[in-house]
């Protein structure tokens, strides 16, 4: 079976109900940096191989190489294919790429066709994926009409969007993409960030899926999550967004917050060590009276005294630079943390919404890589 012209991104990403699977024959660690969405890691050359078939061809030339690469290539595609492709049907379609849609997943491919089965190779590999990720987010986001969810630290817009999610509505919630709170205290235990590439093929995966006809609420983010950056298109399109200001008291703010940082209630060490990263930004007295109340597990007062001297002053700068239009925003109030009061704050955000327009900037279709 002679093997067709490889597929390029666009054909790929405008029919992908053509293949029944993505297939990654790049090493371990090139697929957990970034990879197309939906795609299972079936390498040709692990890391170990891929770095001792690089040396040998630096050191011995292009032909021992290949003689080495080569066999160690066969025998890990015959695995796939005794292994991950046992049960697969005689009509089976995957689409395979490698790093730039060359020997890798050209020999992946002829292999599986000369088996009978209908793989296709996809033309310029994941270069070609990253480039057109890189291009949509450049200007999906001036394709959608954005609320933007302002309040301190505190006041439930995390939960607020996981309920507008709930209730049908279409939700970017950028902390959940990139594994972290957005705050010195944000990281979670035992959930690293993803790398920036990765996050980035998430976010574009998120603008993808939305209908520009209806609204998308997002929460207001600094450049940075954690380590990851924010696209630069997607936080200027946030920011001159219409926004929605969420106020809550400090009781049931210090209440969520408790709730929601409970992983480091119950490590106090792990909690002191982060603290260590402010005290550049505040006195040592005032570090040392946080240490106390954390040491006297006077949780709620440690919480209410931190949103007072750290976060609320630190949020109010912020917002004041970046959204300087909060302070005219629509307010909805969260009175509790129990599930009707976050309903009932979610159902007045919506209503809001409906009534803010944030005008498209529509790109042609070439400008984002569209089939």
């Amino acid at each position: 079976m002679s093997d067709p012209a490889p597929l390029n991104i666009a054909s790929a990403l405008a029919d992908p109900a053509r293949h029944d699977v993505l297939i990654d024959v790049r090493s371990p660690s090139e697929f957990a940096e970034d990879h197309m969405p939906g795609a299972i890691n079936c390498p040709v050359l692990d890391d170990e191989q891929r770095a001792q078939v690089g040396t040998m061809y630096k050191q011995q030339g292009a032909f021992e190489a290949r003689r080495v690469g080569g066999a160690l290539a066969a025998r890990n595609i015959a695995h796939h294919v005794e292994t991950a492709f046992a049960d697969r049907p005689r009509r089976w379609a995957p689409l395979v790429y490698c790093w730039r849609g060359g020997q890798r997943s050209r020999s992946f491919v002829h292999v599986l066709r000369e088996i009978g089965w209908r793989a296709e190779q996809l033309e310029g590999g994941y270069r070609a994926y990253r480039r057109h990720v890189i291009d949509a987010l450049s200007v999906l986001p001036g394709t959608l009409s954005l609320r933007v969810l302002c309040g301190r630290t505190g006041c439930g817009k995390s939960r607020l969007l996981r309920e507008l999610d709930a209730m049908g509505e279409q939700v970017l919630d950028l902390e959940q993409l990139a594994h972290h709170r957005g705050s010195v205290l944000g990281d979670l235990p035992g959930d690293p960030q993803p790398p920036q590439k990765l996050f980035e093929s998430l976010v574009w995966q998120a603008l993808c899926a939305f209908d520009p006809a209806r609204p998308v609420y997002v929460e207001a983010e600094s450049k940075r999550v954690g380590v990851l950056h924010v696209p630069d298109a997607l936080i200027a399109r946030m920011r001159e967004a219409p926004t929605l200001r969420i106020e809550a008291s400090v009781d049931t703010r210090t209440r969520l917050l408790l709730d929601e940082y409970d992983h480091l209630v119950q490590d106090a060490p792990r909690l002191l060590d982060r603290l260590e990263c402010l005290r550049g930004l505040h006195p040592a007295a005032t570090l040392e009276s946080w240490r106390a109340l954390v040491d006297a597990r006077d949780w709620p007062a440690f919480v209410s005294t931190l949103l007072e001297q750290h976060y609320d002053l630190a949020y109010d700068r912020s917002m004041f630079r970046n959204y300087q239009g909060h302070l005219e925003a629509p307010v909805v109030n969260l009175a509790g943390v129990d599930p009707a009061s976050v309903r009932a704050a979610a159902v007045a955000l919506v209503t809001a919404g409906a009534r803010m327009h944030q005008p498209a900037v529509v790109p042609a279709a070439a400008e984002v890589g569209a089939a």
